[in-house]
């Protein structure tokens, strides 16, 4: 196993945008051939949750399909947040209109990736999930059949996952000043390569990987490569239900939150605040939507792709700063970015809950 300690010599972002790019046309097709969004918006404007009430769909779903519409140009939001047409779709796209062209775009409406995004769209349930079956890819936690709890497809997984991991976490590991850390938890770690990046660049720092028991065999072997096993300790857990691991005064969520609907994401966030010592940082490392959720193109791609394999979406920064500030965390708000499309965002536990502590005594 190749751990390279530089981040690559070219940046890789345009493979995964042309690997992403086909969520676009499926998005495209739905909302003109299976949803009518355009002949519902009409010449004007109306907010999401109304949209979502016209095509019967839920908040998430409505989300992913608008987000994306407006990063293509199509759709745009007004300073009170209402959706409307831009000119192109107003011209193009308006039912029965001179120049319309939604009957070429529909010529895709029955291929097989359509509808497959048109049933996650209504159904708001990642692939596997449907008839009542619970069963999930990249997902893990109690009472989820997942791929992550089975060796082979958990390896399978998780090593597929690790491509775009060794691109970008040495980028991680510079972008983040860990000079006067001394433990890092890496939640739902995976094959923990951030961490590992991170511990190859600070000496003195050690760590702890958390995830699910078949998929920190991997973790084990890539330690075993980083040469850094001597300074990580494997927990098998369930990032939900079991206590965190303690006396870390840094926790990495990489990847992570993105998996989950905004109840989860608040939920760990909190756990993860509440874990921390004063002082403690948490690190969000992930892409970002705009925080008007209008773009940029590739994110509402990548978060198309997430929607239909998880139960998550992309998120904005000021989506995931709001959750950090609810649980008492400190933060800008402005990510640092790293490479292929993410960036890191840091929030810290005032060190007054300590000094608070100690007038109390």
């Amino acid at each position: 196993m190749n751990l390279p300690i530089d981040p690559p010599a070219t940046d890789p972002s345009p493979i995964f945008e042309a690997y992403r790019g086909s969520y676009g046309s499926e998005l495209l097709v739905a909302a003109v051939a299976h949803f009518d969004v355009f002949g519902q918006i009409g010449g004007g404007s109306m907010r999401s949750a109304e949209l979502g009430a016209r095509l019967g769909l839920a908040e998430r779903p409505v989300v992913v399909l608008t987000t994306a519409l407006c990063a293509m140009g199509l759709l745009r939001k007004d300073e009170g947040g209402r959706l409307a047409m831009t000119a192109l779709a107003a011209e193009h796209l308006t039912p029965g209109g001179a120049y319309y062209v939604g009957d070429y775009v529909a010529m895709s409406a029955q291929s097989p990736g359509v509808l497959e995004m048109v049933r996650r769209l209504r159904s708001n349930k990642p692939a596997g999930t449907d008839d009542g079956g619970a069963g999930a890819a990249f997902i893990f936690r109690d009472g989820l059949d997942s791929a992550m709890e089975r060796q082979d497809s958990a390896r399978a997984l998780t090593l597929a996952l690790a491509g775009r991991a060794k691109n970008v976490a040495p980028a991680l590991a510079a972008a983040v000043d860990l000079s006067g850390a001394w433990r890092v938890l890496d939640v739902a770690g995976g094959t923990g390569i951030y961490l590992y990046a991170m511990l190859r660049a600070n000496p003195a720092l050690t760590g702890v990987v958390l995830d699910g028991a078949e998929v920190l065999g991997v973790a084990g072997e890539f330690a075993e490569a980083a040469g850094v096993s001597g300074r990580v300790e494997m927990v098998a857990g369930d990032m939900f239900a079991d206590p965190l691991p303690g006396g870390c005064d840094v926790i990495l969520l990489s990847n992570v939150l993105h998996d989950w609907d905004v109840a989860e994401c608040r939920a760990l966030v909190a756990k993860c605040a509440a874990a921390l010592p004063a002082g403690g940082r948490l690190f969000v490392h992930d892409v970002f939507l705009n925080d008007g959720l209008d773009g940029p193109l590739a994110i509402a791609l990548y978060s198309a792709a997430l929607f239909t394999v998880c139960e998550g979406r992309a998120y904005s920064a000021g989506e995931y700063a709001g959750w950090m500030r609810e649980a008492g965390l400190e933060t800008t708000g402005r990510p640092t970015p790293t490479l292929v499309h993410c960036g890191v965002l840091e929030g810290r536990k005032p060190v007054r809950w300590r000094n608070d502590e100690s007038r109390n005594q």
